[in-house]
């Protein structure tokens, strides 16, 4: 592929979904949402997109109420999708999930009532899924040993860096009744992770796409594939609304991360620059690219460029 612009293709390619809230038996939640339907529809524009993500992250509440035909159901819809794209599956812990089911359920090992931590390479880049929820509660934290662990393996810098991937965001929220639900304890986790290789930290749990920093290093949160916030409903309400669902996709570059947002639906197309378009663009010279299609004084038509690439 021709490069057209100042950076080179990106190192890396991580797509970032969360808060899929499934029930059991593709029961709608709360009666009438579909989840199955919407996360099926964010995986197929993901696949028919062409973009070839190395690895799927969901950053938790992957379930509703942590039954297993739920995770069961999840697995189904996502592991095929991930095997013809060639997309390794991240799991993440969430608040609505249960640690026991999430370990049997999902990643096929003993039920456990542990934190689930783990770590992943993916072709040089650390992807960390780490548990920041609290057994009963829906509030998140972490303890001394998990923070321990965390330490010792950010220890050592990997290849490409770190991302560390979790459901409670580090972050503030202007959703008053969600801050009680926030991750406690932050400053600890900054004194860990502040001045190590992690790159960016991926969240979920807010329901509503967000950025900001923690510790010096980025943060980005996925809006839930289920649901969202309608953060321009009155002040000190929390309006959930079936509207505004969306994934990430994550780019990582040498030296910097682009995080981008694509909503979930089919939405009435207004214009379109398409293969014939692109390769004539790669016939010509970069300079004669830029008077082609970036000076206001051009009469080269899209017929003109698209006989360019097929001369080519």
């Amino acid at each position: 592929m021709t490069q057209f612009g100042q950076y080179p293709a990106p190192a890396h390619v991580i797509a970032h979904l969360s808060d899929t809230h499934f029930l059991g038996g593709d029961r709608p939640l709360y009666g009438r949402l579909a989840t199955h339907d919407n996360l099926l529809r964010a995986l197929e524009q993901l696949e028919r997109s062409g973009t070839r993500p190395e690895a799927i992250v969901f950053t938790g509440d992957l379930t509703d109420l942590a039954e297993p035909d739920a995770y069961r159901r999840l697995r189904e819809i996502v592991e095929p999708v991930a095997a013809r794209i060639g997309a390794q599956i991240i799991w993440v812990m969430g608040n609505h999930d249960e640690r026991f089911q999430f370990a049997t359920g999902l990643l096929d090992e003993a039920g456990t009532t542990e934190p689930q931590d783990r770590v992943y390479d993916v072709a040089g880049l650390r992807i960390i899924a780490f548990d920041s929820t609290v057994p009963g509660y829906h509030h998140g934290d972490l303890t001394d040993a998990q923070l321990d662990w965390l330490a010792e393996v950010l220890s050592t810098p990997a290849p490409h860096g770190t991302l560390l991937a979790m459901h409670h965001p580090p972050i503030p929220t202007p959703l008053e009744l969600m801050a009680l639900l926030e991750l406690r304890g932050q400053e600890r986790l900054a004194e860990v992770v502040g001045g190590t290789d992690v790159r960016g930290i991926l969240a979920g749990h807010l329901h509503y796409t967000t950025h900001s920093l923690f510790a010096g290093v980025p943060v980005s949160v996925a809006a839930a594939t289920c649901y969202t916030m309608d953060l321009s409903a009155p002040v000190h309400t929390l309006s959930g609304v079936d509207g505004s669902q969306a994934f990430n996709l994550v780019h990582v570059y040498a030296d910097q991360i682009v995080h981008s947002v694509v909503p979930i639906g089919e939405f009435a197309e207004t214009s379109r620059f398409g293969d014939a378009f692109l390769h004539g663009m790669e016939a010509m010279t970069p300079e004669l690219r830029l008077e082609v299609f970036s000076s206001k004084a051009s009469t080269v038509t899209m017929a003109e460029v698209e006989a360019m690439g097929a001369a080519d």
